[in-house]
């Protein structure tokens, strides 16, 4: 099974919150890591998304800590629709 992770990075303007995590991440640039697998029954090349995850860096105790927390598509698109601009 063919697998590809893509990485991008988020600009979050303020303090955001994702569903399912009660803690708020303060504003910044996040990198988000989205893993897809290849679809081998298709006559022609397609991915599926099967993971993704945002990566936050530990400050102050936990400075050096990098966690990666799933979280979804939908909860993604909801944060990037309100004017949180992504980069590529």
């Amino acid at each position: 099974m063919a697998l590809r992770s893509i990485r991008s990075t988020v600009t979050f303007p303020r303090p955001f919150a994702l569903s399912g995590y009660s803690d708020e991440l303060p504003a910044g640039e996040y990198e988000v890591l989205v893993e897809e697998e290849l679809i081998e029954t298709l006559s022609f090349t397609e991915y599926r998304r099967t993971a993704i995850f945002l990566t936050i860096n530990g400050k102050g105790c936990s400075l050096g800590r990098t966690e990666m927390r799933p979280i979804t598509w939908t909860d993604l698109e909801t944060a990037l629709g309100h004017g949180i601009q992504c980069d590529t």
